[in-house]
């Protein structure tokens, strides 16, 4: 199995049905089939893409990021989502590093691709309006294959945010995506008839999970928040669309909790990724929303959900629950000793969520990926009593005074 395959499965199954809404418009899967088939075609016979090659998908939140991203992959080829808020010379890197000879982007960037075609001469450039323009026919599951592609073959390269230093590209293949679509179905209870919000970045590894694969993998849909700003277009597309899922980030739940007094909001449940999400907050948004807000955790390497407070209960504040279905975590020491209930150490991951390591670096990947281990560079422990899981702060911040272990977090 392979993602493009597992996309043409609901898609054929639910032509019909709503995948998108986006403003006033609603796109169905059918027609999202036959654009993503559309775009393979373009690729595979203008463009001379095989499978391996990468793509690079640099793109703002629009219903076309969802065929680029199945037509990439369609191909056979890798998907390299890249932050649409990196200047040129920033996006230049990763192209290099990647190997990026062809790129998917917007209209509404042409200025931007321009800059960047001349820091990386050869990299050919194809708009999603033109794709779209092109879309024929009722795209077919055959065009859409994924070439051969099986779960243990690479399909996305997600960029970290390099705030240790240069960008590193983590390797997900379709085994490791498909097997996080699954663990957050399950957490989530998800069905056909959810709405997932999609407000935040779609290249995010996050949301390209949880507000992107998840959705489609169900056969739901995804309503596309046009603009954050102001803030009363998110509430209004919720109330709107009837949505019931919203991943997002903590401060979007901070404003949604002063809405939830005077507008009841259809949610059935919330997650909080992305950053540590404050006491003060999950208060009073449950308080507000009556809604549960789940905090959970996760890392691009991990594809990228690891843990989430159950949906089932019980929620634990200051926790990151526990462990996603089939995915393990536990507390290590420098040495790789498992440590028990209590101690503090680094939050290490098991499962097929994992990522396959990191591109073009081997040393990076071999002190990341240990004993069938990501270290993630967190420090956490787990909790006595309920064995919950508690983030205390990264491993480099860490200070040491007189050899004892200081958290600026804790001094925060």
């Amino acid at each position: 199995m392979n993602l493009a395959l597992a996309f043409c499965s609901v898609a054929e199954k639910s032509a019909a049905r709503t995948a998108i809404f986006w403003g006033e418009d609603e796109v169905s899967y059918g027609a999202l089939l036959a654009q993503a088939a559309g775009l393979t075609e373009r690729l595979v016979g203008e463009f001379g893409v095989r499978a391996g090659d990468r793509v690079g998908l640099w793109l703002k939140n629009c219903p076309e990021f969802v065929p680029a991203l199945f037509g990439v992959l369609g191909c056979g080829a890798v998907a390299v989502p890249i932050n649409n808020f990196l200047k040129p010379d920033e996006v230049s890197f990763i192209a290099h590093d990647a190997g990026v000879r062809v790129l998917i982007s917007d209209a509404s960037m042409a200025e931007a691709v321009e800059k960047l075609q001349a820091l990386k001469p050869g990299l050919r450039v194809g708009f999603v309006e033109d794709f779209a323009r092109t879309a024929g026919g009722q795209g077919t599951a055959e065009r859409v294959t994924g070439r051969g592609r099986t779960s243990a073959d690479l399909a996305v390269i997600i960029y970290t945010s390099g705030t240790t230093g240069r960008p590193k590209g983590a390797m997900l293949s379709h085994g490791n995506l498909l097997h996080n679509v699954e663990s957050c179905r399950q957490m989530l209870a998800a069905v056909d008839h959810d709405r997932f919000v999609v407000l935040l970045p779609m290249f995010h590894s996050f949301m390209l999970t949880v507000g992107v694969l998840l959705p489609v993998m169900v056969g739901g849909s995804l309503v596309l928040v046009r603009s954050m700003h102001p803030p009363k277009n998110i509430v209004h597309e919720i109330v709107r669309h009837q949505a019931t899922i919203l991943p997002a980030v903590p401060q979007v739940f901070r404003m949604l909790a002063g809405a939830a007094r005077t507008v009841r909001l259809p949610l059935r449940i919330c997650i909080s990724g992305g950053a540590p999400l404050p006491l003060e907050i999950l208060r009073e948004f449950r308080a507000a929303a009556q809604i549960p807000l789940l905090e959970g955790y996760g890392l691009s390497e991990t594809s990228p959900v690891a843990s989430m407070n159950p949906l089932a209960g019980p929620w634990k504040e200051s926790s990151i629950g526990v462990p996603v279905p089939d995915v393990e975590l536990s507390v290590q020491d420098d040495a790789g000793k498992i440590l028990g209930v209590g101690a503090t150490g680094e939050i290490c991951v098991r499962g097929g969520n994992v990522m396959l390591g990191y591109w073009n670096a081997p040393e990076m990947t071999a002190a990341t990926l240990v004993n069938g281990w990501l270290r993630t560079g967190d420090i956490g422990h787990r909790r006595p009593g309920d064995g919950y899981f508690a983030i205390t702060d990264r491993k480099k911040d860490m200070l040491k005074p007189n050899g004892i272990n200081v958290y600026p977090r804790e001094i925060e």
